[in-house]
Formats: structure tokens, C-alpha cells, sequence
């Protein structure tokens, strides 16, 4: 009996560490990724407020403490694939992102934009016209693409500068 006892309070308090080492990782996930514009910040590409679409804005922080957002996940993947459209933002090689952030459409929560998946082809468009709306996980994207008529899922890597030209209308 005592050892029943013994066993049962190790496991409560290792389950306890367990909980706390959670909400420590919880915590500094939510540090991590924040979306932190006002009313008056506008998009790199477009020049639109991103205020007023709190589930298309995307956000780029460099190495060097600049930071630029974007009124959607493609305007983000234009500029990722070709910075060199606004030399006066500084990026010259890959190592000069920091952080890129894009908006989860489900949770509206910042996410990790190259960990994402993004829907082509939905009936959902940003204030940038067509556009790849993001979320978290590959479950999420299939099942707002199978309700809101989406052609594809794909990862930030599987997203061709070709389809950024077509949905811009440039192709």
C-alpha cells in the first residue's frame, strides 16, 4: 500500500512538472510570434491598411530591427521571392529575414509563415485580390479548401514565384 502511495505522488509530481514546463513553452511560443501594428500601418507592396484585415497580414522582421508587414500572405511571398522590388527595405541575402510571420485565417493567431500551409484556387479573396490564405496545420487548409471551393494545399517552399505572377494577374 505504501508503495501504491509512494508511486502515485512521484507521478503527480512529475505530471506537474510536466504541466508547468508546458506552460512555460506556451508562454514564450506566445512572446514569440506577434503581429504588432496599429491603425495606421500600412502594407510594403500596397500601401493598404492592414488594420482593417486582421486575417490576411503578414509580417517580415529582419536581422537588422526593421520590420515590414504586408496586407496578405502573397504580397509576403512577392517580396520574400524578390526583395530586391524595394531596394530601401535592405535585404540582400536570405539570412537578412529574421522572422516570417503570416496570419492563421481559422485562429487569426500569428504563426510561423514557412511552417504554414497555404490554400490556392478558394473563393476567399484579400484586399490584394486571389490570394493563399494561411493556417497552422495541413488538417486546417484541407478543410477550409474542401468548403470554400480551394484547388490546392501547399507549404510555403511548394509555392512557386510563377503562381505569386498568376494570382497578381501577371501571367
Amino acid at each position: 500500500m505504501l508503495k501504491k502511495v509512494l508511486l502515485s505522488l512521484l507521478l503527480l509530481g512529475l505530471s506537474s512538472n510536466l504541466m508547468a514546463e508546458k506552460d512555460l513553452l506556451k508562454e514564450f511560443m506566445k512572446d514569440q510570434y506577434s503581429m504588432d501594428y496599429t491603425k495606421e500601418t500600412r502594407g510594403l507592396l500596397r500601401n493598404i491598411n492592414v488594420y482593417k484585415y486582421p486575417a490576411w497580414v503578414s509580417k517580415i522582421t529582419l536581422q537588422n530591427g526593421k520590420v515590414v508587414f504586408f496586407c496578405s500572405p502573397k504580397s509576403m511571398i512577392e517580396f520574400y521571392n524578390r526583395p530586391a522590388i524595394r531596394p530601401e527595405v535592405g535585404v540582400k541575402k536570405e539570412e537578412d529575414f529574421k522572422q516570417i510571420l503570416v496570419t492563421d485565417f481559422a485562429t487569426m493567431k500569428p504563426i510561423n509563415a514557412k511552417g504554414a500551409f497555404y490554400v490556392y484556387g478558394s473563393n476567399k479573396t484579400s484586399p490584394a485580390g486571389d490570394d493563399l490564405p494561411a493556417f497552422a496545420t495541413y488538417e486546417s487548409a484541407e478543410q477550409f479548401m474542401k468548403k470554400n471551393n480551394g484547388k490546392r494545399v501547399m507549404s510555403f517552399h511548394q509555392i512557386p514565384a510563377a503562381l505569386i505572377k498568376l494570382l497578381n494577374g501577371k501571367i
